[in-house]
């Protein structure tokens, strides 16, 4: 009797460890990295300046579609920059 208790909890342990196992990959996968101490030296904001924007910047990196965030080689390890944001570090040559 002791050995079918055992082996039902350890069953029923895997199965549950075993669920959790994608969340916690998926939550660990979907954080966001941003790099404060760059924005505020470049003063970088969520919205364009004019008809300056990131996605009309040479140094702006895609995100997965034209309206996703991107990242920016002047900014590195940040993967939250707007398409439609703007820094000082604008650039088109």
């Amino acid at each position: 009797m002791s050995t079918d208790s055992s082996r039902r909890k350890w069953i029923k342990n895997a199965s549950v460890g075993l669920t959790l196992l994608p969340l916690i990959f998926l939550s660990r996968q979907s954080k966001a990295n941003t790099n404060p101490a760059l924005r505020t030296q470049f003063k970088y904001k969520d919205t364009p300046q004019e008809n300056m924007s990131c996605i009309s910047c040479l140094e702006f990196i895609p995100g997965k579609s034209v309206k996703d965030a991107g990242g920016c080689k002047v900014i590195p390890g940040d993967d939250e920059i707007l398409p439609n944001g703007f820094c000082t570090r604008w650039n088109t040559m």
